[in-house]
């Protein structure tokens, strides 16, 4: 579920809690995602990349509970609290430098972040435009891939709709969407079914290419 804000008894520090439960369909994403955050802080120790910071996690009552640092609103409710009107240039462009550093990143460590969307990026104070990527838990290694089906729907590349093996080119597709969307205050492809949001992106970019329809295994 979502990091919750608590309060650390012995520090007296206000941390975000992650409870994962204690669920078989979880279990496994569950250490997916724990190996991911170790990863991704271990491998930016002076937390330099715009990635959630894990800060400790235990088990309780064979549940897994992880804390992170505690952020401000996300990038959906900031554009919310601007009446879905976007944001000027200058502000969509200090985030997108960020976002990029972020995917530059988790491509360098081979890691598809699988859901990136507003909701998933963190204002770190509500009023300057430092950010934060969150929410790792449908993420995996290239070479680990799980799932065919991934993203949600509104950010969702055409290649995981297709049933195209995917990259991380899948998130940067996310941010292209996440970047309109800021510009313009309301999604750009808000599809209500698969159909419907490939047609949407058809109308916007075409017709998928012959040698792209080839590899596609849902093209039906």
């Amino acid at each position: 579920g979502p990091a919750l804000p608590c309060v650390a008894h012995k520090t007296k520090a206000i941390v975000a809690f992650k409870l994962i439960r204690n669920k078989k369909k979880f279990q496994h994403q569950a250490g997916v995602e724990l190996k991911i955050l170790l990863h991704l802080k271990e491998n930016d120790p002076d937390d330099t990349n715009n990635i959630i910071r894990i800060k400790d996690y235990c088990m309780f009552r064979k549940h897994l509970v992880i804390s992170f640092e505690l952020f401000s609103i996300n990038l959906y409710e900031f554009i919310k609290n601007n009446n879905f009107e976007g944001v000027s240039l200058s502000l969509i462009r200090r985030f997108a430098i960020q976002i990029l550093q972020a995917l530059k990143y988790l491509r360098e460590e081979s890691l598809i972040h699988c859901d990136l969307k507003p909701e998933n990026i963190l204002l770190k104070s509500p009023d300057k435009s430092g950010i934060k990527v969150i929410d790792f838990g449908s993420s995996c290694f290239s070479n680990e891939r799980i799932y065919t089906y991934i993203q949600s729907s509104f950010y969702r590349a055409p290649e995981i709709i297709l049933g195209i093996p995917y990259t991380t080119a899948i998130d940067m597709w996310s941010f292209g969407c996440i970047l309109t969307e800021l510009f313009t205050g309301v999604p750009i492809f808000p599809g209500e079914s698969e159909q419907e949001q490939l047609s949407l992106i058809m109308q916007v970019i075409g017709l998928p290419k012959e040698e792209i329809l080839a590899q596609a295994t849902r093209k039906q």
